[in-house]
């Protein structure tokens, strides 16, 4: 009998995975991995940054993200007061059957290692920002590659958000397509945890011709809440319009959904780490993304 109920969990958990689109394992998996001290932060030019780059590089050739060029490096460069530091985009494609292109973006670097009053050094991991965001990419990268679009999907890892937007900057400056045939970009930062189960995706204010696909990932599921907002000037501080690398789309007037949660208190701060991921929130966050994306790869031209 107890070999029997076993044989039987066992079906059902396989069962359940098959119909699962998004393997919450590896999206755990890859997040922890990121916001580990091996990383450093992630900061723009480090040592820690080559080696999240590593590991997003093995992670696209695993899933079988399509190269443009041969190679998924980019590097840029920008100037930090006398400084000139070099950052590095990645990013490649999967093919659909239209020439016009979908941007999936998040940026994977943090702010690195810091010095305290004391000289103590502190490793600021970035567990949700934005770690999360990469691997709610890598995610739907994964999605992609079994379940073919109809637009093509460009999938980039960008770097040097946090010194100003400057990896959005580099893509959409020498961009892999013509800006003309991006019909949209997804971008995701800071989509992990949130302790009211609220994720807000901004845009519709500047786009609204986009609530329909915004509406099919609201009605998907109930165990969080994606809600509209943050993008509206009289919001003031909480306007999100400028705050991530949707926002070099937005000025070439491209399309753009912003997901992402709220500042919490470990928001820039030592204490964001893998602990405080929030791992069915952030299953939940990521299939509603994967319901917007699904509902505008069959409804956009």
């Amino acid at each position: 009998m107890k070999i029997f109920i076993q044989s039987l969990l066992l079906f059902i958990t396989v069962a359940v995975q098959a119909q699962t689109p998004i393997d919450s394992t590896q999206l755990v998996n890859d997040v922890k991995t990121l916001s580990s001290d091996k990383y450093e932060g992630r900061m723009v030019g480090t040592r820690g940054s080559r080696q999240a780059q590593f590991y997003l590089i093995s992670r696209f050739r695993e899933i079988g993200l399509q190269p443009f060029h041969n190679t998924f490096e980019y590097p840029f460069y920008f100037s930090d007061g006398d400084k000139q530091i070099m950052g590095t985009n990645l990013f490649g494609y999967i093919k659909g059957t239209s020439d016009a292109a979908i941007v999936v973006t998040a940026h994977y670097d943090h702010l690195g290692i810091r010095h305290d009053a004391g000289g103590k050094d502190s490793i600021f991991n970035g567990a949700d920002d934005n770690a999360s965001g990469i691997g709610g990419l890598l995610s739907l990268m994964t999605y992609y590659k079994k379940h073919p679009p109809r637009h093509t999907i460009i999938f980039a890892a960008l770097d040097g958000e946090e010194a100003g937007l400057q990896g959005a900057k580099a893509f959409v400056k020498q961009p892999p397509v013509p800006s003309s045939q991006m019909v949209l970009n997804i971008n995701m930062d800071m989509i992990g945890r949130n302790d009211k189960q609220e994720l807000y995706v901004c845009g519709l204010a500047q786009f609204p011709e986009l609530k329909p696909y915004v509406d099919a990932g609201v009605a998907a599921g109930n165990a969080i809440r994606l809600l509209s907002g943050h993008d509206r000037k009289e919001e003031g501080a909480g306007n999100w319009l400028n705050q991530s690398d949707h926002y070099e789309f937005y000025k070439l007037k491209i399309p753009f959904l912003y997901f992402g949660v709220e500042d919490h208190p470990d928001y820039h701060r030592v204490s964001d780490e893998f602990s405080g991921i929030q791992p069915a929130f952030y299953y939940h966050a990521v299939l509603k993304v994967l319901s917007v994306l699904e509902s505008a790869d069959k409804g956009l031209q």
